[in-house]
């Protein structure tokens, strides 16, 4: 274990219904309604790419993907400025993984503005020495371009990063990698045999021990 990476939203803050309740609105707002449910078929994917999933099932014409993606991203920014907080634990988590003096990243779906802001929100300041979006990349998650980019930065091998996920996309990516990953999953999902691929299934970052890792032999 040479690095630890981890995820943004559904990791470190509670934001997923944030993103599930913008998407519901925005996407009302082009005909189409949409229940958690239907949220929940997208996460992890970036924005324009949820966009793009459901103009496929439903075109409508008033406003092109791009900008309804756009608007999503802001609506998301408005609402984690207003009622965002931290999931249990990841605060702690991410100051532990860089007191212990590991190179520490964030590699998320979010638009880079988006992750400034959280970092912010969170008083994470100089806890990452890497902020990575996957709108940079080509592909978003499960596509692997975005944790390959953050261990890249790093000046770390993939195989040699922990990756920390909530999500089946996530996981996928940073599996693809070739890194361990610990899977923190939602915890209605918590005992799904589709997180059994994972190195190791937390139910919250309050048990997160970077000694516990090493004590694994990471």
């Amino acid at each position: 274990m040479r690095a630890i990476i981890f995820d943004m939203d559904g990791v470190l803050i509670d934001s997923e219904p944030l993103w599930r309740r913008a998407e519901r609105d925005v996407f009302a707002e082009q005909g189409l309604i949409l229940s958690d449910d239907d949220c929940k078929r997208t996460m992890g994917l970036r924005t324009d790419e949820l966009v793009a999933y459901w103009y496929r099932q439903h075109r409508w014409l008033a406003r092109t993907q791009a900008v309804v993606a756009e608007t999503i991203n802001s609506r998301v920014a408005e609402l984690v400025a207003a009622h965002g907080e931290p999931l249990p634990g990841a605060v702690d988590a991410v100051r532990a993984a860089r007191g212990s003096g590991l190179p520490v990243g964030l590699a998320s779906s979010s638009s880079l503005d988006l992750i400034e802001l959280v970092v912010h929100a969170l008083g994470l300041e100089g806890c990452f020495s890497v902020l990575c979006s996957a709108e940079d990349e080509e592909r978003g998650k499960p596509d692997p371009a975005v944790y390959l980019a953050t261990a890249r930065r790093l000046g770390v091998p993939a195989d040699g990063c922990v990756a920390i996920e909530d999500s089946m996309r996530g996981v996928a990516a940073a599996l693809a990698a070739g890194m361990r990953v610990i899977a923190v999953p939602p915890p209605e999902h918590f005992d799904d045999p589709e997180f059994d691929v994972v190195h190791l299934k937390l139910r919250s970052l309050e048990s997160f021990s970077v000694d516990d890792l090493r004590a694994r032999g990471w």
